[in-house]
């Protein structure tokens, strides 16, 4: 990738601090015409998947997208694809190399193993048919939490300037990221998901490898097959082949 463009008629709104980039941009919703890219500097209520706090300091990249759809809710769910292929993109640009980053499913990005962002997808009905998506995205540019905050056997949190030595700040990430977004999410638009798949499965870690997917108290051991052309995990078990639409992970 060049130098990336801001996407034409997308907005970008830059905040000093909310208390969630998604809340946010439900907030500003209904007046918005295009697509909106919100950055805050901080966040007071940052929450991650499964309504957990996410670490907020600042330095750190914490921006929505938000963006008004007629689809369905499998094809709204699939923009977590997207928006990983799209930070994977960001990523790269900015540090200048790919090495080191691979995207662990359902939707956090990796970097030399550890989690450096992570996705939330959350949609509202907006009436008519329309649904209002909210896609948070949080990057660990400078600080990442301590590994007394995570789950035991979840992957270790990382940060890029811990993991590369670069500095970059928010605003500078921003733009990448929205130029990478638009170009997969026109993609989508007119190629459907075959393509997001595929380019997502490049980059997939422990593909092919042994992995545990929990779904709330039921935990499955298998090989990482595949995602099958809805998102699922493919996940290979010594009874039978699975395709699970949602879990938690874990190496």
């Amino acid at each position: 990738m060049g130098t990336a463009r801001w996407p034409e008629g997308t907005a970008r709104v830059l905040l000093p601090q909310v208390d969630s980039t998604n809340a946010e941009a439900f907030r500003r919703a209904p007046q918005l015409a295009g697509p909106a890219w919100i950055l805050a500097a901080e966040q007071s209520s940052g929450r991650g998947r499964r309504a957990r706090p996410w670490s907020s300091p600042p330095g750190n990249a914490y921006a929505t997208l938000v963006m008004h759809l007629q689809d369905t809710p499998a094809q709204i769910a699939l923009r977590s694809f997207v928006a990983a292929l799209a930070l994977h993109d960001a990523l790269s640009s900015v540090m200048k190399t790919p090495q080191g980053l691979s995207l662990k499913w359902p939707n956090d990005v990796l970097l030399n193993g550890g989690k450096v962002a992570g996705i939330l997808l959350e949609c509202q009905s907006a009436g008519q048919g329309r649904q209002t998506l909210a896609i948070g995205i949080g990057v660990n540019l400078i600080a990442h939490p301590p590994l007394s905050e995570v789950e035991p056997g979840a992957t270790p949190p990382v940060s890029v300037l811990s993991e590369s030595g670069m500095r970059v700040s928010p605003e500078a990430f921003l733009t990448p990221l929205a130029a990478a977004f638009a170009a997969w999410e026109a993609r989508f638009a007119t190629e459907g998901f075959a393509p997001i798949r595929s380019a997502w499965l490049m980059q997939a870690a422990r593909l092919g490898e042994p992995i545990r997917a929990r779904t709330g108290t039921q935990e499955r051991h298998g090989v990482f097959e595949s995602i099958d052309a809805d998102g699922n995990l493919v996940l290979r078990t010594p009874q039978a082949t699975l395709a699970i639409p949602a879990a938690e992970v874990f190496f």
